[in-house]
């Protein structure tokens, strides 16, 4: 890694760790955005940052899609339930 110091790379290599859990966070941000949007725009923007999330996450490219093309806030809000429940019992 460049020029950090062991400050830096203890803080980018816990960042790299957990992006797991970040991106997570922010599905569950972006359900509750989508719930409270107001204009077609704003939803139009929210899922497409929902689709860069689920590719940060590696979800399966059917879930993925199915989640996609239903636009659904409560379809995307139980995958999400699911994802956290799965990275929970992780090791």
């Amino acid at each position: 890694m460049g020029d950090f110091t062991a400050h830096q790379r203890k803080l980018i290599n816990r960042y790299y760790d957990h992006r797991d859990e970040i991106a997570l966070a922010r599905l569950q941000e972006i359900v509750t955005e989508l719930y409270l949007a107001t204009t077609e725009k704003k939803v139009d923007q929210l899922w497409k940052q929902v689709e860069k999330a689920m590719a940060a996450l590696k979800v399966s490219p059917k879930d993925a899609a199915r989640i996609l093309t239903e636009r659904k806030p409560e379809s995307l809000a139980e995958s999400v339930k699911d994802w956290l429940g799965k990275t929970r019992t992780k090791p």
